[in-house]
């Protein structure tokens, strides 16, 4: 006699802050066993080198204006050459360089070595934060490809003939910092359910 297994998954909803439909269509792309929503919520975010800092703030405002469970997220590319900046601050110097003028700076030292961070907080009903980061490690190169991610055509990560920018959705998936954390953070949820 054959026995069949059936897993019945007690689908968890998260709640992700963000007003960034490409961020939020990633997450819902990498965690199929969560239902993600998104709630946007206009949070000021403290100019910091220290991404968890960042990260906590967002958390804890998120959490002062109704306590409930998020996640909230924040990318970083740390150029090795820049000691470490943009970092956090990565959204600024896209406004006001862009990616031709980060890979310009960057071009002008030997070293292009960089990496990309995504940290994700997560806060529940009682206040308990947790952090979940996903490093990749690349170099910074000349812009190629078109992207809805702001570095993404400069970043080329260890081991790719492709940047962020040239790879599919897939491709990207499977390979990125925000999968990491995203995966890192889909374990720990795993491990609350009853």
């Amino acid at each position: 006699m054959r026995y069949s297994m059936i897993v019945i998954i007690n689908m968890k909803k998260i709640t992700f802050i963000t007003g960034n439909e490409n961020k939020l269509k990633e997450a819902r792309a990498i965690l199929k066993d969560f239902v993600i929503e998104n709630k946007k919520l206009d949070l000021p975010e403290i100019q910091e080198i220290d991404a968890g800092k960042i990260i906590e703030a967002k958390l804890r405002q998120a959490y002062e204006s109704e306590k409930a469970t998020y996640i909230v997220e924040d990318t970083s590319l740390y150029i090795e050459a820049l000691n470490g900046l943009p970092g956090p601050l990565i959204k600024w110097f896209l406004e006001t360089i862009g990616t031709v003028g980060i890979y310009e700076l960057a071009s002008k030292y030997d070293n292009q070595v960089a990496y990309t961070s995504c940290m994700i907080g997560y806060i529940d009903e009682k206040g308990r934060t947790d952090f979940f980061e996903g490093r990749v490690k690349g170099k910074i190169v000349e812009p190629r490809g078109k992207t809805n991610f702001g570095w993404d055509p400069i970043f080329l990560p260890d081991g790719h003939e492709k940047t962020f920018a040239e790879m599919t959705e897939e491709e990207k998936n499977a390979t990125s910092h925000r999968k990491l954390a995203f995966v890192a953070l889909g374990d720990f949820l795993k491990n609350l359910r009853p």
